[in-house]
């Protein structure tokens, strides 16, 4: 886990529910929210991309559709973030 997660948690985690659904959204939003509107972890797309599909291995992001690269927040991953959850617990 490095900042880059953390952040890409976060920003999940602040998007919420739409229709008692957590928002998905693909790398790219992501990355231009955290980069380009919050100045902030001015990373590429592809680092972007290769965490949350990290994330996604380790439990913390899970796709919610067959196509695309679209990811949300899990329980565990809201979990992670309050502290609930060690880093040292998920899996490589």
């Amino acid at each position: 886990m490095n900042e880059v997660d953390d952040a890409i948690l976060e920003f999940y985690s602040d998007l919420g529910e739409v229709g008692g659904k957590r928002v998905a959204l693909p790398p790219t939003a992501v990355k231009r929210h955290l980069t380009d509107e919050l100045k902030s972890l001015d990373k590429s797309l592809s680092t972007y991309s290769r965490r949350m599909n990290k994330l996604e291995e380790r439990g913390l992001l899970e796709s919610p559709f067959k196509e695309g690269s679209y990811y949300r927040i899990t329980d565990k991953g809201l979990a992670y973030l309050a502290g609930e959850l060690d880093a040292s617990d998920l899996k490589e």
